[in-house]
């Protein structure tokens, strides 16, 4: 699992790694969906929880799977732009990768934006800032890496918890399995460690 090092998140300005490290509180988020085969079944498992979190779509799934996205609304969740394509920043100018942030933006209404990968050019930053609030992480659960298995990760989660962490999960095909297997076993640990689990 990587734990983001302070040192990179002094360098990397304007955008937001963890939330007020004062407060019991884990951040709960989900990239790359939405996808019929996992976010229904993700939100069942928040909804048993009775935990909301915040969903970072790609906007071409929730152009391909509205009905799913509008279920991720209704029963409550945040939502934010994770680009329409899934681009990697390091890979586009500027102008395209914005191009991209705001195509996604016609379909999800929302001032929170998480670059997919991690990566994002500060030019890329700088033209964004003021229209988003740019999310990062505190830390991955790589649930998505089917190397994984889910023992570790429900153990990494258990190590790297703490206040204020942001924490990535995927509700992707590539994440079913772990996904479905370490969040209910995650939700049950910080509820346990008195942890209070939200959206951002």
């Amino acid at each position: 699992m990587l734990q983001v090092p302070e040192i990179l998140k002094s360098v990397i300005k304007n955008v937001v790694w963890r939330i007020n490290p004062a407060k019991k509180v884990i951040y709960l988020t989900f990239d790359d969906g939405p996808n019929p085969g996992v976010t229904p079944q993700v939100l069942d498992i928040l909804d048993r929880f009775e935990v909301k979190a915040t969903f970072f779509c790609v906007g071409e799934n929730v152009s391909r799977f509205p009905d799913v996205f509008d279920e991720v609304k209704r029963r409550g969740h945040t939502v934010g732009n994770h680009t329409f394509n899934h681009l990697k920043g390091f890979e586009y100018s500027t102008d395209d990768y914005v191009r991209n942030v705001k195509k996604a933006s016609e379909f999800i209404d929302s001032r929170l934006f998480r670059p997919p990968h991690g990566q994002i050019k500060p030019s890329q930053i700088k033209a964004l800032k003021d229209d988003y609030l740019i999310i990062m992480w505190d830390f991955i659960t790589y649930d998505y890496d089917k190397r994984i298995e889910p023992e570790k990760i429900i153990a990494e989660v258990k190590k790297r918890s703490r206040n204020g962490s942001i924490v990535v999960f995927h509700d992707s095909l590539k994440a079913e399995k772990n996904v479905l297997q370490v969040l209910p076993e995650a939700l049950r640990f910080w509820k346990e460690n008195g942890y209070e689990v939200c959206h951002i």
